[in-house]
């Protein structure tokens, strides 16, 4: 979904829909969006062809959701917080931080990640999942749910990267505010850029250890029948 240059909208949202399947069918518009966080204030998304969402996935952090989230009036907020109590990843450089993360929250949040998919399922309309730049937590995310369609692994990949096209526009949102600001310079602008080969590592990891995102969410307590209902919701019939 296109973005504008302004900061008082969405700049990283996109529809889940439209992509293909291994099944020849695509998946189905207006049921999933990625995003950013939102702000106090945003406009509409152009082009969002069912908005406001009726759920929104808050994967953010208790310190950067101290006030009431901005869709509360007209949708149903659910904080997961995907990371507490994860540790902080470290490395001695032989392995990218992001990789530990990542594949940290499937040994470290399984439960988050699974109420993260049940609140997507439930949802009786529209479902917003978002962090704060939309990459990471929700790449992880949104990578995991493409992957339950079908999808093949290099347009998950290829939905991951995207958020690289609009890195300065989301890094300008994020100094915008007070909770982020202070932070975000800490490090060169491109090493907030997506990092493909980390998610194809993480897409690896859930195939070779889980047999996939339908093994891996049995595993911790998805049921079967709930699996393909997911799945059923997220593709065209």
């Amino acid at each position: 979904m296109a973005t504008s240059d302004a900061l008082d909208e969405l700049v990283n949202l996109r529809d889940l829909g439209g992509q293909p399947t291994g099944d020849g069918v695509l998946t189905r518009s207006g049921v999933v969006y990625r995003s950013d966080a939102p702000h106090p204030g945003d406009r509409d998304p152009a082009g969002a062809s069912a908005w406001p969402p009726r759920v929104v996935v808050d994967l953010r952090e208790a310190v950067e959701t101290q006030d009431e989230h901005p869709l509360a009036p007209v949708a149903q907020v659910h904080r997961v917080r995907v990371l507490e109590g994860l540790d902080k990843p470290e490395t001695d450089g032989s392995v990218h931080e992001l990789t530990l993360l990542y594949q940290g929250m499937l040994e470290g949040a399984p439960k988050k990640l699974v109420e993260v998919f049940r609140q997507v399922l439930e949802a009786d309309g529209p479902a917003l999942v978002h962090c704060a730049a939309g990459k990471d937590r929700t790449g992880v995310v949104i990578a995991m749910a493409l992957s339950v369609t079908g999808v093949p692994r290099e347009e998950i990949v290829a939905d991951y990267e995207a958020t690289g096209e609009r890195i300065e526009q989301i890094l300008d949102r994020l100094r915008s505010s007070p909770t982020y600001a202070k932070d975000i310079d800490n490090v060169p602008a491109h090493e907030h850029d997506p990092r493909p080969d980390i998610m194809r590592r993480f897409l690896a990891r859930l195939d070779g250890d889980f047999g996939g995102p339908l093994g891996w969410l049995r595993e911790h307590g998805f049921e079967k029948v709930d699996a393909g209902r997911l799945r059923d919701k997220l593709v065209e019939e």
